[in-house]
């Protein structure tokens, strides 16, 4: 019984990533085939790298934003990044 409860929840846990979008980290080349919608900046994180690109990848979608391409980042005592964002 319970290998049939943790396919049902992996099954309805993989149909609900399936659905989901999120925008995509694309590199110089790929972006210049895009239509740039503009800039979005994440500032204060306190983590690593994938903190920041989550972040930034949640900010994108919440713009509408297919893709986004990191123009600047730095850490001074907490990171900051730049990314212009795509259609």
């Amino acid at each position: 019984m319970k290998i049939m409860t943790t396919i049902a929840a992996l099954s309805l846990l993989s149909a609900v990533s399936f659905g989901a979008s999120a925008a995509q980290l694309v590199s110089n080349q790929q972006a210049e085939n895009l239509q740039p919608m503009g800039t979005i900046s994440v500032s204060g994180v306190n983590g690593v790298p994938t903190d920041i690109r989550q972040q930034l990848s949640d900010k994108a979608d919440s713009k509408g934003a297919k893709s986004y391409r990191v123009i600047e980042a730095h850490n001074d005592g907490a990171y900051h990044a730049t990314a212009e964002i795509y259609q």
